[in-house]
């Protein structure tokens, strides 16, 4: 049995986008939809709510809130098997644990009550941050979120240390065999001054050392899947500068930017969300998912709601 593709959803636009998209991507690889709204969204979005305890109308919101939801699922993908449910529970925690047997999760950039100014919502951020399976946050412009360019971005970072291609890169590949879509492997280098290692001695040229290093990571990362995904057409980059400033460049013309990210240990269990997947999530013009490398994770408590402010940062 195929898990779900779980979508949050609280009748925001950013929330319907994510709909859209969700649908698309669960009819592309045959998924069940299921979509949940948490009664309890306005403790991040910033709704207060009537001072009246036990309104008939809240009950009513929801149920309508998640009915609109998948009505309009139904509509884009009627091959799409839907399934809607109100939780009464904290947005995240409904989230994280909806995600635990689910193939995805799926939030919008933003929720219903967010101010103008913010980039990306409390809640999208927390889940992507603490999620034990993939998480797309939808944005960008319709081109991208609507599949226009036939690309996907995957940012290579440093190889783990338990062999074989990491669960970003799996990712990555699966995503675009399912669609028929390109995959563009992009992994940057720089060449810090006064910086001396033995392979920097050998070269004897600093600079093509660093390229040089940074083109072996990248293909002892896409060996393996390369021979596995024989239709997959891809194309690597060694980019000179920040990972952030080449991601983002290169996703102007993606439909995906793929990320992995590892999860810390005890009171810093969770996603480490760093510089990198920071920007991308905020900054990204196409929808970004956050993939956790399994090898790494560790239990996670239920409730337990992540620090936005404390995640360990990458080295760009």
């Amino acid at each position: 049995m195929e898990l779900p593709l779980v979508v949050g959803v609280d009748g925001s636009h950013h929330s319907l986008q994510a709909v859209d998209w969700a649908v698309d991507a669960a009819a592309r690889h045959a998924l069940p939809l299921r979509l949940v709204h948490a009664s309890l969204w306005e403790r991040y979005e910033g709704i207060a709510p009537a001072a009246a305890p036990g309104r008939p109308w809240e009950q009513i919101r929801d149920e309508e809130i998640a009915a609109s939801a998948a009505e309009r699922a139904r509509r884009r993908g009627p091959d799409v098997k839907v399934a809607a449910e109100v939780l009464p529970e904290d947005p995240v925690d409904a989230l994280l644990r909806a995600g635990r047997e689910a193939s995805g999760v799926v939030v919008g950039s933003r929720g219903r009550g967010e101010l103008a100014g913010l980039l990306l919502g409390s809640v999208s951020l927390a889940v992507a941050a603490r999620a034990g399976c993939p998480v797309t946050v939808v944005r960008g412009g319709e081109p991208n979120r609507g599949g226009a360019f036939g690309r996907i971005v995957l940012g290579v970072g440093e190889p783990g240390g338990a062999g074989g291609p990491s669960a970003a890169v799996r990712f990555a590949f699966h995503e675009a065999e399912a669609g028929g879509r390109t995959l563009e492997a992009v992994r940057a280098w720089r060449a810090p001054v006064g910086e001396v290692t033995d392979d920097l001695l050998l070269e004897g040229d600093p600079v093509r050392a660093h390229w040089a290093r940074a083109e072996r990571t990248l293909e002892d990362a896409l060996r393996t899947p390369v021979r596995d995904h024989p239709e997959v057409t891809v194309h690597r980059a060694t980019v000179e500068g920040t990972a952030r400033k080449a991601l983002l460049h290169a996703a102007a013309t993606a439909d995906l930017l793929v990320l992995g990210a590892h999860r810390g240990h005890g009171h810093t269990a969770g996603l480490q969300l760093g510089r990198i997947a920071h920007a991308a999530l905020h900054h990204a013009p196409c929808p970004v998912v956050i993939v956790p490398e399994r090898d790494r994770i560790v239990p996670e408590r239920d409730g337990n709601v992540p620090d936005r402010d404390g995640n360990v940062p990458d080295r760009d």
